[in-house]
């Protein structure tokens, strides 16, 4: 498979991510063994970077990742690179109580993500929202601290704007930021990417399907469990669903004339973005990772990119990306 730089200061990575968060929370009921083997094909198939949080389902899903890599062949896991976003607080109740970013609070959370994981270090170790009460500058401090112990080997940014961005990186060396990116999802376009490529800072694309709305999979009648993120998300409610899959539609007429499905192209776009940006896929089962694998062999030439352009217009999505409430923890607007 081929590698991407994860920026300048990062490791060389896998073309594609595996996001692990859906193996355990938020899009409903997942299968830990079909998890674990969809883990293995993904190592098996040359995929490197393992993407976790240790507050997806309370330390589950890093637990989960754990695992999967003892149980791999040695080859494979020790090619696994693991990013881990920290800071979530959660509740008994599976509630939120807003983000924690404080020297003392960053080294609590980085001991217990190496002891679930079964590392003696974290590849890419990120605060998953800035926390307004803590300065950037202390929290990537404290990342620092850990690199310097080996703990951690490069330290990553989530969700931030281009001030935080360059107030991160004065700080200390910062190998990527992982963002929303997607053909609906395109507003780091304006501000963020510009900074990020200044800085030489990499990008690592989550939620390039929209979480399946743009999959091609998805269906306005599909019934959601209550505990599954998407039931109340903008973009998936009643007439914002309806115009949202009425773009899946136009998308996956370019994509039948390539002979691909809908979520190869739409992964396809992002990865054709440039070379520092990696995609995660959230891949919970075999099937669907053989599907994202198949993006990497999908080249969008100038007049495919325009009837995408076409198709799904910048701006063109109904609904933010997140319920209200937490809309204000996101560096960009949409």
């Amino acid at each position: 498979m081929q590698t991407r730089p994860l920026g300048t200061t990062g490791p060389q990575v896998s073309a594609l991510g595996l996001g692990c968060m859906g193996m355990s929370a938020l899009y409903g009921e997942a299968d830990r063994a079909e998890s674990i083997a969809t883990i293995h094909a993904a190592l098996e198939a040359g995929v490197t970077l393992l993407d976790t949080g240790d507050f997806y389902a309370m330390g589950h899903n890093e637990m989960l990742i754990g695992e999967a890599l003892r149980a791999a062949p040695a080859a494979l896991r020790e090619q696994a690179l693991t990013s881990v976003k920290f800071g979530a607080l959660r509740d008994p109740d599976g509630g939120w109580s807003g983000y924690d970013g404080r020297p003392a609070a960053v080294r609590n959370f980085a001991a217990y993500s190496l002891q679930r994981l079964g590392v003696d270090h974290i590849d890419v170790y990120r605060i998953a929202r800035l926390d307004p009460n803590v300065p950037i500058e202390e929290t990537v401090g404290a990342i620092a601290e850990l690199v310097e112990k080996g703990h951690v080997r490069h330290i990553g940014l989530s969700e931030v704007g281009a001030e935080t961005i360059r107030r991160a990186a004065a700080t200390a060396p910062i190998s990527d930021l992982q963002i929303e990116y997607s053909l609906i999802s395109r507003g780091i376009e304006d501000e963020v990417l510009p900074t990020t490529r200044e800085l030489g800072i990499g990008i690592t694309a989550y939620g390039v399907l929209s979480r399946g709305l743009i999959s091609g999979h998805f269906t306005a009648d599909r019934q959601l469990e209550p505990t599954d993120f998407r039931s109340m998300s903008p973009r998936f409610q009643g007439e914002n669903l309806q115009h949202n899959l009425s773009l899946v539609e136009a998308l996956r007429k370019i994509a039948e004339q390539k002979g691909v499905s809908v979520a190869q192209i739409a992964i396809a776009w992002v990865s054709s973005r440039g070379e520092d940006i990696v995609p995660l896929v959230g891949a919970r089962t075999r099937e669907r990772l053989t599907e994202a694998l198949g993006a990497l062999d999908v080249t969008l030439d100038d007049a495919d990119l325009a009837a995408i352009e076409q198709a799904v217009p910048a701006d063109a999505a109904a609904g933010d990306r997140y319920p209200a409430a937490q809309m204000s923890h996101l560096g960009t607007d949409r």
